[in-house]
């Protein structure tokens, strides 16, 4: 695929303009420092509960405690990185709409959250008030995988669309033909 002054692609698949990437790469920038704020500052709290390294344990506690506090507990977890889902293929840049491309960009999506949230989680190990939670990085893997799922396959099909819209006809290349040694080296006998 080539890639013509602008930065954008001109083969079939369509690129994200540099402006998108750029907003995408601020709105980034913006929601993990909010998180960043949100998870990792020192709480001033009488007593801290014990770290829970138990998977679902966490959220079976949340829905004894209530279904309230169970669907609280569920949606905090699932919305606190779900952004990443959406935001970190829109800086990368690659919204190509092969099925190939679409697997691998859920992928390394899902795989980038995962990594967001367990380093979240071992940066909270030493803040102060701030209790580690396992159940916490598998919502919010999930919320990322969610995410994505649902807003990524539309931007997909809008950027074809508008692809498609502005690309016009497709241009036609010459033919080349053969090199001028190339007569020179075929009457050239071969020595086996």
């Amino acid at each position: 695929m080539q890639r013509n002054e602008a930065g954008e692609s001109t083969g079939t698949a369509p690129a994200v303009s540099v402006r998108l990437r750029l907003l995408a790469a601020a709105l980034l920038a913006a929601h993990l420092l909010v998180v960043g704020w949100l998870t990792l500052r020192p709480l001033d709290v009488p007593w801290a509960a014990a770290a829970n390294l138990t998977p679902l344990e966490g959220i079976r506690a949340a829905f004894a405690a209530g279904p309230l506090e169970g669907a609280r507990r569920i949606g905090e977890g699932l919305a606190l990185l779900a952004p990443l889902g959406v935001l970190l293929p829109l800086v990368s840049g690659r919204l190509a709409p092969s099925a190939l491309s679409a697997w691998s960009s859920l992928v390394r999506t899902a795989a980038a959250g995962a990594l967001v949230s367990a380093s979240i989680v071992m940066f909270q190990t030493a803040v102060p008030g701030q209790v580690v939670d396992v159940d916490s990085m598998l919502l919010n893997t999930v919320g990322v995988v969610l995410a994505h799922v649902a807003v990524v396959p539309a931007l997909r099909a809008r950027l074809r669309r508008s692809h498609a819209a502005y690309q016009g006809a497709t241009p036609k290349i010459t033919r080349v033909g053969l090199g001028p040694w190339t007569d020179v080296l075929s009457a050239v006998p071969r020595e086996y």
